[in-house]
């Protein structure tokens, strides 16, 4: 895993943007930020100024939207389409961009909107991401249904099992 802090996200995406003339010193993943952050010119400001907001705090009570937390959710989202995890995820990311288009920042915004969720909930009630509302929620925007067998969240997998996998 990676120990990363919110100041190190921000600055992230901040370099990202200050080397957007020269995408070829970008590695893979910097790359898939600068597209995210090409598909979002409203927050060009704050990436240009990131020092003046490294410890800001936006609020949704304000009507707010902290758009460091929104770019990386589409690069959490892009992250899992990339590996299909969890599995059916890719699926439905090319049903939603079809859906709108081709249009893949619309369709991600869904997707978005269902991690969001997710987390917040895992975050509120003290546990890990439950796999089946965040699939159930995707599915949803595709008008599928909740799956018909449950998958069994990472979390919940008992410590001996983890450590005989890795064997």
């Amino acid at each position: 895993m990676y120990d990363v802090n919110t100041q190190d996200v921000r600055r992230f995406f901040a370099y990202v943007w200050q080397n957007r003339f020269a995408p070829l010193q970008l590695d893979a993943l910097q790359q898939k930020a600068l597209r995210i952050v090409e598909a979002h010119p409203e927050y060009a400001h704050y990436l240009e100024n990131v020092e003046r907001y490294l410890d800001y705090t936006w609020t949704p009570e304000q009507g707010e939207t902290n758009p460091f937390l929104h770019m990386s959710l589409h690069l959490s989202i892009q992250e899992q389409v990339a590996i299909d995890q969890p599995h059916g995820i890719r699926a439905i990311h090319e049903r939603l961009c079809a859906l709108h288009r081709d249009d893949w920042v619309e369709a991600e915004h869904g997707m978005i909107e269902a991690l969001a969720e997710t987390v917040w909930e895992a975050q509120r009630y003290g546990r890990g991401l439950d796999v089946n509302n965040y699939i159930t929620r995707l599915r949803k925007l595709v008008d599928l249904g909740q799956e018909d067998e449950a998958r069994i969240n990472p979390h919940e997998v008992p410590l001996s099992e983890h450590i005989s996998m890795r064997d």
